[in-house]
């Protein structure tokens, strides 16, 4: 089944008039956290970070579908999802800055994000299957890129949920580009959803700048997966920006890019407008939006930064119970390099 630029009234939707300005909602705060915190890492508040602007419907649109109890495994890029989810901000801006990754007391059910590609694959699987045999009626949906999809922990962890019935939605956040390699050199598949068939249960694709058919198709997904038929989603998407603040797209930009216009355009101009022709916002809602978010991305910023910086001696904690003699060696050559060079009460 395939949902592509579904030309529909709100009311020819499963979703209400409040569903579709709360999606509005979270996307603009998408678009905002993402171009905050590129600003935050320019200026080496942050090491580094992914940008995902041009795929905040695809993101947005599935978080909002999962229930309250379903796990969520996301990958490095999938920041807007667990924000919209309801994972505090400043828990993702300080895992960037190198703590903890659930620095807050939340109980959103979200697996720590996999930065290896496709690693989150076969533990969602193994989630999966430890829910089926426990009875539980949750499900777990899975987020990687396209460029997971040739890894081989993208085949084993489908091939499990195949034989098993794992109830989980893998969800294929189809952006064209494997950082610089297009879609077209790294699979002969005409789709990356056709894949699902070779592991026994449905693929299907979706315009990932609707994310209304998102919400819908992943929600429909995600109600499979809950009877033991897992479901792979291909959602259609584009990265406007680059890879990573480290990546540079100008040495790539030029190379072929045969995409319909509608999976490059904006999905925020897009959904704006059409919820203005459906009547739902206007001027009054969307600058409020872009207010709140504005305020709960400095909120969020502030919170980070009142947390103090940890002891560089952590870093050797929790990695083995008796400490090799190879980590004590860099523990004392740490002391010694702290000591003599005065770094950590220079940086405090």
């Amino acid at each position: 089944m395939n949902r592509i630029i579904g030309e529909r009234k709100l009311a020819e939707t499963p979703f209400s008039a409040e569903d579709a300005r709360e999606t509005l909602r979270k996307m603009v705060l998408a678009r905002r956290f993402d171009e905050r915190a590129i600003a935050l890492q320019r200026r080496g508040w942050m090491s580094s970070w992914p940008p995902y602007r041009g795929q905040e419907a695809s993101q947005v649109g599935a978080a909002l579908a999962l229930a309250e109890d379903d796990w969520l495994f996301p990958t490095y890029r999938s920041n807007a999802m667990q924000v919209a989810r309801g994972v505090p901000i400043s828990d993702v801006l300080l895992f960037r800055r190198g703590r903890p990754e659930f620095h807050s007391d939340h109980d959103v059910p979200n697996f720590p994000q996999a930065v290896p590609i496709a690693t989150q694959i076969p533990h969602a699987t193994g989630a999966g299957m430890g829910m089926h045999y426990r009875g539980d009626e949750n499900a777990a949906l899975c987020y990687f890129g396209d460029g997971a999809t040739s890894e081989g922990d993208f085949h084993e962890g489908m091939n499990f949920a195949g034989v098993f019935d794992a109830p989980v939605v893998f969800f294929c956040e189809n952006n064209n580009w494997a950082i610089s390699l297009p879609q077209h050199k790294q699979t002969a598949s005409e789709s990356i959803a056709v894949k699902a068939g070779a592991y026994g249960f449905e693929g299907v694709q979706v315009d990932g700048n609707d994310p209304l058919a998102i919400r819908e198709t992943v929600g429909e997904a995600l109600d499979s997966a809950r009877r033991g038929h897992p479901v792979l989603v291909e959602s259609l998407t584009y990265r406007q920006g680059a890879h990573t603040t480290s990546d540079d797209p100008s040495k790539y930009e030029d190379m072929e890019r045969d995409l319909p216009g509608w999976r490059k355009a904006d999905p925020l101009d897009r959904y704006e407008s059409w919820l203005r022709e459906q009547g739902v916002v206007d001027d009054e809602f969307v600058e409020r939006a872009h207010d709140e978010a504005d305020e709960l991305l400095e909120e969020a910023v502030e919170a980070a930064e009142s947390i103090e910086d940890p002891d560089p001696h952590d870093v050797f904690d929790r990695v083995y119970a008796d400490a090799p003699p190879r980590l004590r060696n860099q523990q004392a050559w740490l002391d010694s390099f702290l000591e003599t060079n005065d770094v950590y009460e220079l940086d405090h």
